[in-house]
């Protein structure tokens, strides 16, 4: 999944820490003593990304810290996390994570260096992102109703992409599969990009994704959007429905950004980044860039970012078991 590219925080290194914004360390020193290493286990560019370095950008303004974003891809978030979960918590090392570190949790079970939750202390829920639903142009159906009649009349001829096994828009349509009824094929690809093509080139039926990844190609007519999972019509694409509103069931549907801390790192250095990051989101000018993107901002305390993860966890889980789904 991919957001607009925002080359100005390409390079983000945050400046140098100011006296006035510390605070107290397990040591009873000064924090930050250093600079602090954001991690972000995706390449530049995608949602991950580009949200934590505005953000991150924000809060280098409102308090003076040096912090330095390293992006460390690879093994489906995977490698840069346990980086994050091995790292000493005295709060010189943070994480970013999206839907997938929920995902993850039940994926490689088992199989992960480090644990998904105990490995790590919630600090902020960023923003979340609500997926949208579209579909090739020569699909015979023109709304979400017509989709779910079509396809329980044509079992097993509709294929839906996804960015790949386990991803958000892979789980969320097998979600929308299971409460709808209907039998529909996944294809996996690796990344938007190549699903994006085919439904384009009429080889795909389906395909949930972010608006800010899908939403230019409906607008330019290569493709029509279904249904948004979301509550409310989004801000920044009003035209698109909602599920229930285009006649499909109620689901709620996301990537997100959240910020993690390694287990271990004090609670006044979690609570005091939390409140930086909160203070960050909820200003005017992210508060815009976010909303245009398709991204409802949040920015909660780590009490609340816990319990979203949990459900998001628990969620997913359920999904994942009753589609069989198994990591490649």
């Amino acid at each position: 999944m991919r957001l607009l590219r925002f080359a100005r925080f390409a390079g983000l290194a945050l400046s140098i820490a100011c006296a006035g914004a510390m605070a107290q360390g397990t040591a009873g020193g000064a924090w930050p003593a250093k600079p602090i290493k954001w991690i972000v286990p995706y390449p530049p560019g995608g949602i991950t990304d580009n949200a934590t370095r505005m953000v991150l950008q924000k809060v280098q303004e409102q308090t003076g810290w040096t912090i330095v974003v390293e992006n460390k891809p690879g093994a489906n978030s995977l490698l840069g996390a346990d980086l994050a979960a091995k790292s000493a918590p005295d709060g010189s090392t943070f994480l970013t994570v999206i839907a997938a570190h929920a995902s993850n949790a039940t994926l490689y079970a088992g199989r992960m260096p480090f644990d998904p939750v105990r490995s790590f202390s919630p600090v902020s829920l960023v923003g979340v992102a609500p997926l949208i639903m579209t579909a090739t142009n020569n699909l015979p159906a023109r709304d979400v109703k017509e989709l779910i009649a079509y396809a329980k009349a044509n079992p097993g001829k509709v294929s839906f992409g996804s960015s790949g096994v386990g991803a958000a828009a892979h789980l969320t349509t097998e979600l929308f599969k299971q409460t709808a009824g209907v039998d529909m094929v996944h294809v996996p690809y690796k990344g938007t990009a190549p699903a994006l093509q085919d439904l384009i080139g009429g080889n795909l039926q389906i395909l949930v994704d972010t608006p800010s990844s899908l939403m230019p190609h409906v607008k330019a007519g290569k493709i029509k959007s279904l249904g948004m999972f979301s509550a409310k019509r989004l801000p920044g694409v009003p035209e698109v429905p909602t599920l229930p509103e285009a006649g499909g069931p109620p689901l709620l549907a996301s990537t997100w950004v959240m910020f993690l801390a390694p287990a271990g790192v004090p609670a006044d250095i979690v609570n005091r980044m939390s409140a930086e990051v909160g203070k960050a989101v909820a200003s005017p000018d992210i508060t815009r860039r976010f909303e245009s993107l398709g991204i409802e901002p949040v920015g909660n305390s780590p009490q609340q970012a816990v319990k979203f993860l949990d459900d998001e966890i628990a969620k997913w889980r359920q999904v994942i078991t009753a589609a069989g789904v198994k990591a490649e």
